[in-house]
């Protein structure tokens, strides 16, 4: 298996990053999930707290998605991100406290960064040996930091992968990742939003951002959407209507309303397109409104609302009353 042959590979006293599987063969047409892995040097007592990686790839492969459903980080500097004119994959995570390996009863299935879903074109690119070989790697960029307070840069050793392109299609197309999202009807795990501000105006200018993450253990998560509401409008029927403005975001994010009059909401959606919402609702001691003046407010909102309605009451009355009066005018004019 992989793992032992990693194992079996002279001691480098360094850190090792390499793709799993190491060789495969698949069909044309088909995808394959490939993970990086980083396994730190035990021997050593190293700890990994940041790897920043660069990952290439043939031109005879693409990659379609990238997972970190099952990532060991728990920070991202940089979310994975697919750039094809170039052929390269980034990321840059880290795990506070640093990982350190595998732990008694860990079989090596811990141990992932990010996993890459690639897939075999369709048509047989060229008809060259190397047309039939994809090769994956890890860029000269790549890099992993110890966990010792300083940043130090950690020797590592990089091993990448080889995939086999059979010239032809198989019976059916195999995808697992595709039926994985097809399958995924969990949401992201539950999360909470952080209010923060800066009182030394280092960050962001002393305004008001906040801190979110979750994570999704399916397929992982696609991205953030953001709301700001302001309160005055709560009561006024507009939330939840199909002109809801979620706005996609990343964590931190410098709020818009930094009055702190608006219930902020974090919308986390997956792969799969499920989601999870949490709420923040600032802190009546931080906001420049008073409660007085939300109820104010609110009741100004079902004042004007129940003024417009008797409009439109009065409005379609007297278009029937005129209605009926040009009537009986037309039939006395008969008679």
């Amino acid at each position: 298996m992989l793992g032992v042959f990693y194992f079996l590979t002279p001691n480098s006293q360094a850190a090792t990053l390499y793709i799993d599987p190491a060789s495969s063969t698949i069909n044309r047409g088909d995808a394959i999930t490939t993970a990086v892995r980083l396994m730190p040097d035990k021997e050593q007592g190293e700890c990994i707290n940041v790897v920043d990686a660069v990952i290439t790839y043939s031109e005879n492969i693409q990659p379609i998605d990238v997972s970190i459903g099952r990532s060991i980080f728990s920070m991202w500097v940089e979310r994975p991100t697919i750039d094809k004119e170039n052929r390269r994959i980034t990321f840059a995570g880290g795990i506070p406290n640093g990982y350190c390996g595998r732990v008694e009863g860990d079989p090596m299935l811990t141990n992932v960064l990010a996993e890459i879903i690639f897939r075999s074109p369709g048509l047989q690119v060229g008809s060259s040996e190397s047309g039939n070989q994809a090769t994956i790697d890890f860029g000269n960029e790549t890099q992993a930091l110890l966990n010792d307070g300083q940043g130090t840069l950690a020797p590592i050793t990089t091993f990448g992968s080889t995939i086999t392109l059979e010239k032809t299609a198989g019976a059916t197309i195999a995808d697992d990742w595709r039926e994985s999202v097809k399958a995924d009807n969990i949401p992201p795990e539950k999360f909470s939003i952080s209010l923060n501000k800066d009182e030394n105006g280092i960050n962001f200018n002393g305004r008001y951002f906040i801190d979110f993450i979750t994570t999704d253990k399916q397929t992982g998560i696609s991205h953030y959407e953001v709301m700001e509401e302001p309160i005055a409008k709560f009561d006024s029927f507009t939330w939840g209507g199909v002109d809801v403005p979620w706005i996609e975001v990343n964590s931190p994010y410098v709020l818009k309303d930094q009055s702190l009059n608006s219930i902020v909401r974090i919308k986390a959606l997956d792969k799969a397109g499920n989601e999870y919402i949490a709420t923040l609702v600032p802190d009546e001691s931080l906001k420049t409104i008073s409660k007085n003046e939300i109820i104010a407010y609110s009741f100004l909102g079902g004042f004007i609302l129940i003024v417009t309605i008797l409009i439109i009451f009065l409005i379609i009355w007297y278009r029937k009353k005129k209605l009926l009066k040009t009537k009986i005018e037309a039939e006395n004019n008969e008679v």
